[in-house]
Protein backbone atom coordinates (compact mmCIF):
# COMPACT_ATOMS: atom_id res chain seq x y z
CA UNK A 1 0.00 0.00 0.00
CA UNK A 2 2.82 2.39 0.83
CA UNK A 3 4.57 1.58 -2.42
CA UNK A 4 1.43 2.36 -4.43
CA UNK A 5 0.98 5.64 -2.57
CA UNK A 6 4.58 6.55 -3.23
CA UNK A 7 4.20 5.75 -6.92
CA UNK A 8 1.09 7.94 -7.19
CA UNK A 9 2.83 10.76 -5.32
CA UNK A 10 5.87 10.59 -7.61
CA UNK A 11 3.67 10.55 -10.72
CA UNK A 12 1.67 13.58 -9.58
CA UNK A 13 4.78 15.52 -8.60
CA UNK A 14 6.36 14.70 -11.96
CA UNK A 15 3.26 15.92 -13.80
CA UNK A 16 3.21 19.10 -11.70
CA UNK A 17 6.85 19.73 -12.61
CA UNK A 18 6.06 19.11 -16.28
CA UNK A 19 3.15 21.57 -16.15
CA UNK A 20 5.47 24.15 -14.61
CA UNK A 21 8.31 23.69 -17.08
CA UNK A 22 6.29 23.07 -20.26
CA UNK A 23 2.73 24.39 -19.82
CA UNK A 24 1.76 23.83 -23.48
CA UNK A 25 1.44 20.57 -25.38
CA UNK A 26 0.99 19.92 -29.11
CA UNK A 27 -2.64 19.84 -30.23
CA UNK A 28 -3.80 16.30 -30.94
CA UNK A 29 -6.86 17.34 -32.92
CA UNK A 30 -4.88 18.88 -35.78
CA UNK A 31 -1.57 17.04 -35.21
CA UNK A 32 0.06 20.37 -34.32
CA UNK A 33 -0.51 21.91 -37.75
CA UNK A 34 -3.08 24.52 -36.72
CA UNK A 35 -5.50 23.60 -39.51
CA UNK A 36 -8.05 20.86 -40.03
CA UNK A 37 -8.98 19.43 -43.38
CA UNK A 38 -12.56 18.35 -43.91
CA UNK A 39 -13.37 17.01 -47.37
CA UNK A 40 -12.21 19.89 -49.61
CA UNK A 41 -12.04 22.74 -47.11
CA UNK A 42 -9.22 23.78 -44.84
CA UNK A 43 -10.27 25.38 -41.55
CA UNK A 44 -8.44 26.73 -38.53
CA UNK A 45 -8.43 24.20 -35.71
CA UNK A 46 -11.12 25.03 -33.14
CA UNK A 47 -9.30 23.49 -30.21
CA UNK A 48 -5.96 25.28 -30.52
CA UNK A 49 -7.30 28.24 -32.56
CA UNK A 50 -4.47 27.82 -35.05
CA UNK A 51 -1.65 28.22 -32.53
CA UNK A 52 -0.74 24.50 -32.77
CA UNK A 53 -0.41 24.20 -28.96
CA UNK A 54 -2.91 23.68 -26.14
CA UNK A 55 -2.61 24.40 -22.44
CA UNK A 56 -2.14 21.27 -20.35
CA UNK A 57 -5.00 20.25 -18.09
CA UNK A 58 -2.86 20.50 -14.95
CA UNK A 59 -1.70 24.00 -15.86
CA UNK A 60 -5.27 25.08 -16.58
CA UNK A 61 -6.29 23.76 -13.16
CA UNK A 62 -3.40 25.62 -11.51
CA UNK A 63 -4.27 28.89 -13.28
CA UNK A 64 -7.94 28.59 -12.30
CA UNK A 65 -7.04 27.84 -8.68
CA UNK A 66 -4.72 30.85 -8.52
CA UNK A 67 -7.36 33.13 -10.06
CA UNK A 68 -10.01 32.00 -7.58
CA UNK A 69 -7.61 32.49 -4.67
CA UNK A 70 -6.57 35.92 -5.96
CA UNK A 71 -10.16 37.18 -6.29
CA UNK A 72 -11.20 35.70 -2.96
CA UNK A 73 -8.48 37.07 -0.73
CA UNK A 74 -8.48 40.45 0.92
CA UNK A 75 -5.92 43.07 0.09
CA UNK A 76 -3.45 44.28 2.67
CA UNK A 77 -4.59 47.43 4.53
CA UNK A 78 -1.62 49.42 3.20
CA UNK A 79 -2.60 48.53 -0.40
CA UNK A 80 -6.20 49.66 -0.08
CA UNK A 81 -7.19 52.95 -1.62
CA UNK A 82 -9.18 55.22 0.62
CA UNK A 83 -12.01 56.68 -1.43
CA UNK A 84 -14.06 57.57 1.62
CA UNK A 85 -13.40 60.72 3.63
CA UNK A 86 -13.08 58.66 6.80
CA UNK A 87 -9.81 56.83 7.58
Amino acid sequence: MALASLAILLTLSGYAALCTIRPFKPCRACDATGVRRTHRTVKVCRRCRGSRYRLRTGRRLTNTTRAIHHTGTRTHPSERTTDSPWP
